[in-house]
């Protein structure tokens, strides 16, 4: 599978954490990665990995995010741009084999498919002024 559809099943995956009970994340998880037809070993095993990745920094991207977005609580983003931002930090910032213009091209392409009218502009700024301040 190729990684812009990698990422787009981790965004996914983030996107149902932000409805699911923590308890109940392995669960649907499994449920989750066993309904992606022909999915290998291999990137199973990678969208676990990045997974587990994103929600251990979920505290320190959450701060990123509070601190960038002026006026706005992190609680008060769209969920589908919370997913997709914190995705995007989590490769831009704490992943050393994505770069951070990719991370921030492929979160907007996510926010064009997923987000609603302003999720574009939103995420873009967001991640623009993390990248320009370098609040990792």
């Amino acid at each position: 599978m190729n990684r812009r559809k990698l990422r787009e099943h981790l965004f996914k995956m983030v996107f149902v954490y932000a409805f699911t009970l923590e308890k109940d994340m392995p669960e649907q998880l499994e449920m989750y990665l066993d309904g992606i037809e022909g999915l290998s070993e291999e990137d199973r095993e990678e969208l676990l990995a990045r997974y587990e990745g994103v929600h251990d920094h979920i505290p320190e991207i959450d701060r990123m995010l509070g601190s960038t977005a002026k006026g706005w609580k992190v609680d008060r983003f769209a969920k589908a741009d919370l997913a997709i931002l914190r995705v995007a930090v989590y490769e831009a910032f704490f992943d050393d084999s994505v770069p951070q213009g990719v991370a921030i091209n492929e979160a907007v392409e996510l926010a064009k498919i997923y987000g609603g009218d302003g999720s574009p502009a939103f995420v873009n700024g967001i991640l623009g002024e993390l990248s320009k301040s370098g609040k990792a």
